[in-house]
C-alpha cells in the first residue's frame, strides 16, 4: 500500500472518529453533567482520582507497551507470532491489578467509611475490570492494525454511554450503595467493550464474502487465541524486545501522564473534596483534547509508523514517502496550534461560564474557574506534544527509543518535584503548572528530534509552528475583546448577558477562523484534499 493510500485511510479513521466520537461525548457529557448533581465532592475524588487511577495504572502498565510495538511497521507479518505476544497483557494485567490492588487497601489512607462505604469493594471491581478489559487486546490490535475505521469509535463510545446509563439510573434509585454504584458501572463498561469486539470479529470472520474478512490474516474466530506455533517462535523476539523498550518508557510516561494524581493519592496533598473539584475542572479541560487530538494522534501515528522504516535515515528511505510524511507533519503542527491557541484564547473568558453550567456554583466559584483557565494554556501545549511524539515514537530507532527512556527518568523525577513545590505554594493549580513544565520539556525534546531527522533532507516540517503576524493579531483582539466581554456581561447579571457574551465570543471566534483561512492556505489545501479522500474512500467502501 502507499504512502498516498495510508494517508488517506489515516485521514478518513481520524474524522471519522473526531465526528463520531463528538455526538458519543456530547451525550455522555450531559449525562455527566446530571449526575454530578447528585454527588459530594469527596465520592467524586475517590471515584475518580483514587480508583480511577488503580484502573489506568493497570491498564497502562500492561498494555500500552505491547499496543506501540504491535502497531510499528506493516500488516505483513506473522500474526500468530503477534497475537501470542499481545495476549500477554492478560497475565501482566492480573499481576499489576493485584499488586496495586494490595497497595491501595494496605499503603494508602483508607476513606472513611461513614462518608464513602465500600471502599475495599471498589478496589477488587476496578482491579478486576482492568483485567477484563485486557481480554479485548488482540481484538483492538488486529482492528487498529487494519484500520477498521468506526468500530474502535462506536464501541468504545457505546460503552462509555451506556456506562453513564447506568450509573444514572443507579444514583437515582440506590443513592445509598455509594461506591459499589460506580465499581459495578465500570465493571459493566468492561464488559460491554470486550463484548463488542468479540461480536464484531465473530461476525465478520462467519462472512466469506465480506471484502473486510479477505483482508484479515486470520479466518476464524478461534485464531484469534494464543496457540503453540509449530514452525517457529511462540512470539516475534524483535517485536517482544521492542515491546520492552516501550514498557520502559511507558511506565515513565505515565507518571507523567498521571502525575498529579499520584501525588495526591501518595502525598495526601489535597483532601478529598478538592481531589473532585481538580478531577472535574481536568476532565472538562481535557475534553477537546480527547475529543480531537487523541483520534488525530491516534491515526497519524499508524500511518507515520508504516510510512517510514525505525533503523533507517531520511535519506536513505524512499524519498516519496519521507516528502509526504513532512508534508503531513507540517499540516498536522499547524492544525494543532491553531486548534490550542484558540481553546487557550477563548478558554480564557468563558471558563466560568462552562463551570457554572456543567456543575453549578460548587465549580464556578473558588477555584474553579482559575483551573479551567490554566488548563486552557496546558491544552496548548497538548495539541503540539501529541503530533509531534507521534511522529518522534513512530520514526525512532529502538536504540532511541532507549536514550529517550533515560530522558523520561529524570523529566518524571523532577516533575515530581516540581509539582510537590508548586502545589503548596499556589494550590492545585500547581498541578497544572507542573503538566505544563514537564509537556513543554516533551515539546523541546521531540522538535529535538525531527530537526535532526530531517537535517540532511530538503524538507521542514517544523515550519508548520508558525503563524502569519495578522492571524496573531486576530487571537490578540479576540482575546482583549471576550476579556472585556467578561467583565462587563458574566456571570451574574443573568442569562440575558450571558447569552450576550456568548455572542461576543461567536462573533470573534468566526473573525479568527475567516483570518485563519486567508492567511494559512496551505493547511486548509491540505484538510480540503484529505476530507475529500475520506468522503470518497466512504463512498466506495
Amino acid at each position: 500500500m502507499g504512502s498516498q493510500e495510508l494517508l488517506g485511510q489515516a485521514a478518513r479513521l481520524a474524522s471519522s472518529g473526531l465526528l463520531m466520537q463528538v455526538l458519543f461525548r456530547l451525550i455522555t457529557f450531559v449525562l455527566n453533567a446530571f449526575i454530578l448533581r447528585f454527588l459530594s465532592k469527596e465520592i467524586v475524588g475517590v471515584v475518580n482520582v483514587r480508583l480511577t487511577l488503580l484502573y489506568s495504572t493497570t491498564i497502562f502498565l500492561a498494555r500500552e507497551a505491547f499496543r506501540r510495538a504491535c502497531l510499528s511497521g506493516g500488516t505483513q507479518r506473522d500474526w500468530s507470532q503477534t497475537l501470542n505476544l499481545v495476549w500477554l497483557t492478560v497475565p501482566l494485567g492480573v499481576f499489576w491489578s493485584l499488586f496495586l490492588g494490595w497497595v491501595w487497601l494496605q499503603l494508602l489512607e483508607v476513606p472513611d467509611p461513614d462518608v464513602i462505604p465500600h471502599y475495599r469493594t471498589g478496589v477488587v471491581l476496578f482491579g478486576l475490570s482492568a483485567v477484563v478489559e485486557l481480554l479485548g487486546e488482540p481484538f483492538w490490535v488486529l482492528a487498529q492494525a487494519h484500520m477498521f475505521i468506526k468500530l474502535k469509535v462506536i464501541t468504545e463510545s457505546l460503552s462509555v454511554i451506556l456506562k453513564s446509563v447506568l450509573t444514572a439510573f443507579l444514583v437515582l434509585w440506590v443513592p445509598h450503595w455509594g461506591l459499589y454504584i460506580f465499581s459495578l458501572a465500570q465493571l459493566f463498561y468492561t464488559i460491554v467493550l470486550v463484548l463488542c469486539y468479540v461480536i464484531y470479529f465473530t461476525k465478520l470472520l462467519g462472512s466469506p464474502e465480506s471484502t473486510k474478512q479477505q483482508t484479515l490474516p486470520v479466518s476464524r474466530i478461534t485464531d484469534l487465541l494464543p496457540g503453540i506455533i509449530r514452525s517457529g517462535a511462540f512470539v516475534n523476539w524483535k517485536e517482544a524486545k521492542l515491546t520492552w523498550s516501550f514498557f520502559k518508557q511507558s511506565f515513565l510516561k505515565q507518571i507523567l501522564t498521571e502525575g498529579e494524581r499520584y501525588v495526591m493519592t501518595f502525598l495526601n496533598i489535597l483532601n478529598f473534596g478538592d481531589q473532585g473539584v481538580y478531577d472535574i475542572v481536568n476532565n472538562l479541560g481535557s475534553l477537546v483534547a480527547r475529543l480531537i487530538f487523541q483520534p488525530i494522534e491516534e491515526s497519524f501515528y499508524i500511518f507515520f509508523a508504516k510510512v517510514l522504516e525505525r533503523e533507517k535515515h531520511a535519506t536513505l528511505q524512499k524519498q516519496e514517502d519521507v516528502a509526504v510524511a513532512a508534508a503531513v507533519l507540517e499540516s498536522l503542527l499547524k492544525l494543532a496550534l491553531l486548534a490550542g491557541l484558540t481553546i487557550t484564547v477563548f478558554g480564557f473568558a468563558y471558563s466560568q461560564l462552562a463551570l457554572d453550567i456543567y456543575g453549578g456554583a460548587m465549580l464556578s466559584s473558588g477555584s474553579g474557574p482559575v483551573l479551567l483557565r490554566s488548563y486552557c494554556l496546558y491544552v496548548l501545549l497538548l495539541a503540539i506534544n501529541g503530533v509531534t511524539e507521534c511522529f518522534t515514537f513512530a520514526a525512532m530507532s529502538k536504540e532511541e527509543v532507549d536514550r529517550y527512556n533515560v530522558m523520561m527518568l529524570g523529566l518524571s523525577s523532577s516533575f515530581l518535584v516540581v509539582s510537590c513545590i508548586l502545589t503548596r505554594w499556589c494550590g492545585s493549580v500547581g498541578f497544572i503548572l507542573a503538566n505544563c513544565f514537564n509537556m513543554g520539556i516533551r515539546i523541546t525534546q521531540s522538535l529535538f528530534f525531527i530537526h535532526r531527522y530531517y537535517q540532511e533532507s530538503p524538507y521542514r516540517p517544523l515550519a508548520g509552528l508558525y503563524l502569519s503576524p495578522v492571524l496573531l493579531g486576530a487571537f490578540v483582539l479576540s482575546g482583549g475583546i471576550t476579556g472585556v466581554s467578561e467583565v462587563l456581561l458574566c456571570c451574574e447579571r443573568g442569562w440575558p448577558a450571558r447569552l450576550a457574551h456568548v455572542g461576543v465570543g461567536a462573533f470573534c471566534l468566526g473573525m479568527t477562523l475567516g483570518t485563519a483561512c486567508l492567511t494559512e492556505t496551505k493547511l486548509v489545501h491540505f484538510l480540503r484534499t484529505q476530507l475529500g479522500m475520506s468522503r470518497l474512500t466512504d463512498k466506495t467502501t
